[in-house]
């Protein structure tokens, strides 16, 4: 069994382990080892304004262990960890923009369990209460097949270069929140 739950600033420590260990495993056969080692170190990793935001998610195994996070933002960075930001994250006017999808990972051992799926739909509830219409998101590679099965569609790839060099192909993806009539 396991728990869904908001993330606290008491959980940043396993989630870099989450974060590790989802990052070593599941990317393998979608990114070189380089690419692995420089996007830990640049891009992956807690966000902590989405843990104080209340928008971000964790699954809690039955012994307490972190097995999956996700979450989604109002806020305008698209993707990445703390490492990545360098100044203020503006609020977004979610009349005219999507609401971030954030940041998802699973535990390997834990994979295609339906627990990313679970945590997409906690935040598009929430972020269709909070008003938005659309969301938008960056997968990496082996996320795609989760978020275009969520209905995400391909808006476009890209491989931004990390400082040491090495590029990350990603995936820019949106879909439409469907509201009831």
């Amino acid at each position: 069994m396991y728990e869904l739950r908001r993330a606290t600033a008491a959980d940043a420590a396993a989630l870099r382990v989450l974060i590790e260990s989802s990052v070593r495993t599941l990317s393998e056969g979608f990114y070189t080892r380089a690419q692995i080692d420089s996007a830990l170190l640049y891009v992956f990793g807690p966000d902590t304004q989405l843990i104080a935001d209340g928008t971000y998610y964790v699954v809690e195994g039955d012994d307490g262990t972190l097995i999956a996070a996700g979450g989604w933002s109002r806020r305008r960075t698209l993707y990445g960890g703390d490492q990545m930001k360098d100044a203020a994250d503006p609020l977004i006017d979610p009349r005219i923009e999507p609401a971030r999808i954030r940041a998802f990972y699973v535990h390997p051992r834990w994979a295609r369990r339906g627990l990313g799926r679970q945590l997409l739909a906690r935040c598009e509830a929430d972020a269709e209460a909070a008003g938005f219409e659309t969301l938008e998101l960056m997968s990496t590679l082996p996320g795609v097949p989760l978020y275009h099965a969520a209905g995400f569609h391909e808006i476009e790839r890209l491989a931004p270069v990390l400082p040491d060099g090495v590029t990350l192909p990603v995936v820019r993806m949106r879909r439409a929140l469907h509201r009831p009539a």
